[in-house]
């Protein structure tokens, strides 16, 4: 069985729409200003550890402003737990001190200006745009990505490479969602360390799973 590539993306989106109609980030936050800074935090550490984290975090500081009154060490003990907190301390610093010299404080909606942050990469970009200014983009997290490769759309590990591919199979008004969708589909079904394949509403889209499949050259 060989499916256009196109054609079978499609179709897979079409059921994964099906089984997640109603996808939500799984970060907590109430404007673009703490979605960046719950991402920069999700960084090597789960969603659920950083939303109990700003649950705390976000009472104390309200604004860029106020991660700068308070020394180092103390923003690094409230976000201990998020690991690597020393390099995201001074990330969410220098990120909080360019806001207030570059953007009056406020986050900037162009995804290019996003990327020039301290601490933002182009996934970090792509969430924000994507979310808190409804931009079109693809955050390339960890289950975006093993899921793009195990579906076979791509053979890389390369987050660059695999947001690429993955704008050139999907249409632009699905690609904030379709992040959100696979990260879902990664959560329940398509589990790292144990998959439920048998349960995988896409599993005979998917060359993982099912051998007639084509994987992508790409």
């Amino acid at each position: 069985m060989e499916l256009n590539e196109h054609k079978r993306a499609l179709q897979i989106l079409d059921i994964l729409i099906k089984e997640y109609p109603s996808v939500q980030p799984a970060l907590t936050y109430s404007d673009a200003f703490q979605l960046l800074i719950a991402t920069i935090l999700s960084a090597q550490c789960t969603d659920e550890r950083v939303n109990i984290v700003t649950k705390t975090l976000f009472k104390k500081y309200k604004k860029p402003e106020d991660y700068l009154k308070v020394p180092q060490n103390e923003l690094e003990q409230d976000i201990y737990s998020t690991g690597f907190y020393r390099q995201k301390a001074k990330s969410i610093r220098n990120c909080c001190s360019e806001l207030i010299e570059k953007y009056i404080g406020k986050v900037p909606e162009d995804f290019d200006e996003l990327t020039k942050l301290s601490g933002v990469g182009r996934k970090t970009a792509s969430v924000v745009a994507g979310n808190a200014f409804g931009i079109p983009a693809i955050a390339v997290d960890t289950h975006v990505k093993r899921l793009s490769n195990l579906l076979g759309f791509i053979t890389s590990d390369n987050p660059d490479k695999i947001e690429a591919r993955l704008k050139e199979l999907f249409p632009e008004n699905e690609w904030i969602k379709l992040s959100h969708r696979l990260a879902s589909h990664g959560r329940k079904i398509c589990i790292a360390r144990r998959p439920k394949c048998f349960e995988c509403r896409i599993g005979n889209l998917c060359p993982s799973f099912n051998p007639e499949i084509k994987r992508s050259e790409k």
